[in-house]
């Protein structure tokens, strides 16, 4: 099959693992012809261009910046990349006849490109679904549903939906979200799809994990926390600070932060005025070293605000289960990431509005049998339900006929 894949993140290398970059090269491998259309931001000074790499074609589309720039920029910039894929698809990808088109939310305004795909082709339509927009902002008070803004967005989401033949969810609580937020979408086309990648063997050596926290500084006889990316709005930030402030004093714990994102001149602030002995703040690392450095350390956290009502499912908890490492999850109650955990027995959750809760449960992760356990259940669970071989049966399923043989 041709496949069409469409994203507004960055794939530079299709080797480096990802979520999408390990799906696409798993789609390659089982004998696809895989196009892939991502953005290439103005910052970059490189024009539009159309390669061939390592078996795959990359259309890299320059458009504004839609990252490390204002919220007037960046939301001029995303208005206006429908308009800009559609004109480079039509350019370069002409004459290719695509059979499937695979694409992911954020952003919602890829609609107009996939209807004419769809038209064009008679193609396939999986849009897997990563983010409820507008609906996140408005849940962080960003816009309320009065605003013309919101009604825009929402039209702009309705009619993604409907362009969709299918919907792949991150878990069964979005599933359920969407179909009662939106009733004209039919139940057949709606399933759990889940993250997913191709998990790397990682073995843990004693000795240079001893090496690298020695290298940062951390504590080797504490059992040290991390959180690694996002720090945005939808983190809800200001609990994490209270989590750090209410353990200031606990000398069984350390926590390592690392990421980068709006909030993080918040906590960069609270980190030059309190002065925490217990925790330590990093800038994004380059990927291999944040992955040394995550590998290091004992337990894995996830932080969502208590305000959603849309049921996020952070990425990052992959890379926690592939190191074998057992999850903290302090999140709203709307998302089922802390009932997935829990039931997989692979670590702890609480509600992200309760320091007394989460302490309780960062105390019972002191517990070097507890975590041997959960993080040993984590790289099970991630083995048997989150792989890219799972996603890529669940969406080629819609594409297999009565004697099991792929339409091509």
């Amino acid at each position: 099959m041709n496949v069409l894949f469409l994203s507004i993140g960055r794939i530079e290398n299709i080797e480096e693992n990802g979520i999408y970059s390990d799906l696409l090269r798993y789609f390659r491998n089982a004998g696809h012809n895989v196009y892939v259309v991502t953005p290439r931001e103005r910052r970059l000074k490189k024009h539009t261009e159309y390669v061939t790499e390592n078996g795959i074609q990359f259309l890299r589309v320059k458009i504004g910046n839609i990252t490390k720039t204002n919220i007037i920029e960046k939301g001029i910039s995303t208005l206006r990349i429908e308009k800009l894929f559609l004109k480079a698809i039509k350019k370069y990808l002409n004459n290719i006849k695509f059979d499937l088109v695979i694409y992911t939310t954020p952003p919602i305004t890829f609609e107009k490109v996939i209807a004419y795909i769809k038209k064009r082709d008679n193609a396939k339509t999986y849009l897997l679904l990563k983010d409820i927009f507008p609906q996140n902002a408005v849940d962080l008070k960003m816009f309320s549903k009065k605003s013309l803004i919101y009604k825009y967005f929402r039209r702009k989401e309705k009619k993604l939906y409907a362009q969709s033949d299918f919907i792949g969810c991150m878990s069964q609580a979005n599933v359920n979200f969407i179909l009662k937020n939106n009733e004209e979408v039919s139940h057949e086309k709606v399933e759990v799809c889940p993250n997913s990648i191709e998990p790397l063997s990682i073995i843990k050596n004693k000795s240079e994990i001893k090496e690298i926290r020695e290298k940062y500084n951390i504590p080797v006889d504490r059992t040290v926390f991390i959180y690694g990316g996002n720090l945005g709005k939808p983190q809800g930030i200001d609990f994490l600070i209270e989590c750090l402030k209410a353990n200031k004093e606990n000398n069984q714990v350390y926590f390592v932060i690392a990421g980068s994102g709006t909030e993080f001149n918040k906590i960069k602030s609270f980190f030059d005025r309190v002065k925490l002995t217990n925790a330590k703040l990093f800038a994004q690392l380059p990927k291999d070293e944040y992955e040394a450095l995550a590998n290091s350390c004992d337990v894995g956290l996830i932080f969502l605000d208590y305000r959603f009502t849309i049921p996020n499912f952070p990425s990052r908890l992959l890379s926690y289960m592939q190191a074998s490492m057992p999850v903290l999850a302090a999140t709203d109650k709307s998302t089922d990431i802390g009932k997935v955990i829990e039931k997989g027995e692979f670590g702890l959750w609480c509600e992200s509005n309760n320091v007394e809760e989460f302490n309780k449960k960062l105390q019972i992760l002191c517990n070097p049998d507890i975590r041997r356990k959960m993080g040993t259940n984590a790289r099970k669970y991630l083995e048997e339900n989150y792989t890219v071989k799972h996603t890529y049966e669940i969406i080629m399923k819609h594409f297999k006929n009565e004697k099991g043989k792929a339409h091509v």
